[in-house]
């Protein structure tokens, strides 16, 4: 059996994540990568794994959760218990009409629980990206390695929990995370990419923050106003899954966003997907602050061709 530390890194398409595999090539250590599809990216993040891929000559596996046996418990459980605890009958028909796996993870982990990840509950990570890698990478890997070194692109920077992580934790099964970028700033994340002439995940240039899940449940209100002007069919698919979550739903309705983000009074007011959805979050998004005005410079103003919070514009107009 083979004892040496296998480094593993994760990749998502980000500007992190790419810097991290960029300093494991810097190293000139063996690595594997793997990115976790969660179902809910952008088209843009696959162009750009495979450009990765052309552009650094690697490989990037690709793994992907699936749902159809906890879809099927579930449907069972409502055939069943629903019906015993006095749920109407059309809504128990409405959620079994549901009830059947898409392929698409994110949906189907939506379409089992019945509702959408929040910031109180981010089950996402852990049911998209976490154990997919774990039980499709990791575990197979553990056969030839006594230990796994993840490399994940986390900085301290990022949020005041990450501002307290060590360099390397101890997780389970033998597997110990590194990140090697837990002191950089986003300046430096950049300046590695130019330094290896690779270029960043072009979302960066269309008003993105962040880059993976679009939207991503922790997504920032002016973020989201770029996604509600540049990319209306992201929009129209979360009206599509609003719909089929909230069928499969026992309250009757799920919203992308928590209807509070967004609605004040939503606690008084009888919510659904109609009124309280995507779309509601959408408009909320292009207001002032506080919620009430509508920025009327954002909504008449032409979208810019490129627009960066990191000032990637600015450093290409300087070429």
């Amino acid at each position: 059996m083979n004892q040496r530390t296998k480094n593993l890194i994760s990749v998502s398409g980000g500007k992190d994540s790419t810097a991290t595999l960029l300093t494991a090539l810097e190293r000139d250590i063996e690595f594997s990568c793997v990115f976790a599809d969660t179902g809910n990216e952008h088209p843009d993040v696959y162009d750009y794994l495979e450009y990765l891929e052309q552009r650094l000559c690697l490989c990037i596996q690709r793994v992907k959760a699936d749902f159809t046996k906890q879809i099927a418990r579930k449907r069972a459980f409502v055939a069943t218990k629903w019906r015993e605890q006095g749920v109407s009958e059309d809504k128990v028909l409405r959620a079994l009409a549901v009830l059947e796996p898409t392929g698409n993870p994110f949906l189907d982990l939506c379409i089992w629980k019945g509702r959408f990840p929040s910031t109180k509950a981010q089950f996402c990570t852990s049911e998209l990206k976490v154990l997919p890698i774990l039980e499709q990478v990791i575990m197979p890997l553990k056969k030839q390695h006594r230990k796994i070194r993840s490399w994940q692109g986390i900085r301290r920077k990022e949020s005041k929990r990450r501002s307290t992580y060590p360099m390397h934790k101890p997780l389970e099964f033998g597997v110990w995370a590194y990140y090697p970028l837990l002191h950089w700033s986003a300046q430096e994340v950049f300046d590695i990419h130019r330094k290896h002439d690779v270029k960043p995940n072009p979302l960066y240039k269309k008003g993105m923050g962040r880059v993976g899940c679009m939207p991503c449940i922790n997504c920032r209100k002016d973020e989201l106003s770029q996604i509600y002007r540049r990319f209306p069919e992201v929009i129209e698919r979360l009206k599509e899954w609003e719909q089929l979550v909230s069928e499969a739903s026992k309250r009757d309705y799920a919203t992308f966003f928590a209807s509070v983000t967004h609605d004040k009074n939503a606690a008084q007011k009888e919510i659904s997907y109609k009124t309280h959805g995507i779309e509601a979050a959408c408009q909320w998004s292009m207001t002032e602050r506080g919620g009430v005005q509508y920025d009327l410079l954002k909504a008449f103003e032409s979208i810019p061709s490129c627009s960066s919070n990191y000032g990637l514009c600015e450093l290409d107009n300087e070429k």
